[in-house]
């Protein structure tokens, strides 16, 4: 497919979140980004220490979080508000209330029927990252990376204006599908959504995934014995947008 204009915004705001401007400046725009969105720095780094506004957006915790060690708790993948959340029903899901679409389009055409399959009348969430908020993302419970699908697309807001007026936003926007087995042999799918201004979602167990990109057609990516442990760091947004768990 043919890059979308979108694309090329996000790649064009990547370009300058990611240019390391002289000290002086670079020390205004990343404070006036934090005062702006109103970022609580407590966890972090003072901003003046970010030498890019990207660095910034994918900044890491001074100090890891307390989280359950209980194998049966499942913790979220990241900071975010709860956009949505329910149960899949004959094949829908919601975007937002109101706003429903097929999750087996989510997926993709690089997932079989049968591995498709598990997730119907099972739960579905949606993590929305607004730009204030941390960007990395974590995994949620102990488990075994199967497949991963990433699936070209545009980068429309995800924003609550854009998912109550554009229908199947997720399936249009350009999204990375991980299927992944808890040690319970249980099935979820993980799906990173882009966004505007989202130029980057790095997936760090799998460093081929190259979003944004000059990718074209959806790529597939097997695995076999990538294990990963809850509250694992995996990747983040270069900027704000959602995580979807089916």
């Amino acid at each position: 497919m043919e890059k979308h204009i979108t694309s090329l915004i996000s790649q064009s705001f990547g370009k300058f979140a990611n240019k390391e401007f002289p000290h002086w400046f670079q020390k205004i725009i990343n404070n006036s980004y934090v005062k702006l969105m109103g970022l609580d720095m407590s966890e972090f780094h003072e901003p003046n220490t970010y030498k890019s506004l990207n660095k910034l957006f994918t900044r890491t915790l001074k100090e890891p979080r307390h989280y359950s060690l209980d194998a049966s708790d499942f913790i979220s993948p990241c900071d975010s508000w709860i956009s949505e959340l329910g149960r899949v029903q004959d094949n829908y899901a919601l975007q937002i209330k109101g706003m429903r679409y097929k999750v087996n389009e989510l997926l993709g055409e690089n997932f079989s029927d049968e591995e498709k399959a598990v997730v119907e009348g099972g739960e579905f969430i949606n993590f929305y990252l607004s730009p204030s908020d941390y960007h990395r993302y974590h995994i949620p419970t102990n488990l075994k990376v199967l497949k991963a699908v990433h699936i070209p697309g545009k980068f429309y807001p995800v924003n609550v204006p854009s998912l109550q007026k554009r229908l199947n936003l997720f399936i249009e926007n350009e999204r990375v599908v991980i299927l992944c087995e808890t040690t319970e042999g249980k099935k979820f799918y993980m799906v990173l959504v882009s966004a505007l201004n989202v130029g980057v979602m790095q997936v760090s167990f799998e460093p081929r995934i190259q979003t944004n990109a000059d990718v074209t057609t959806p790529q597939v990516y097997e695995f076999e014995n990538t294990y990963l442990n809850k509250g694992d760091d995996f990747g983040c947004f270069e900027m704000g947008s959602t995580i979807v768990i089916v």
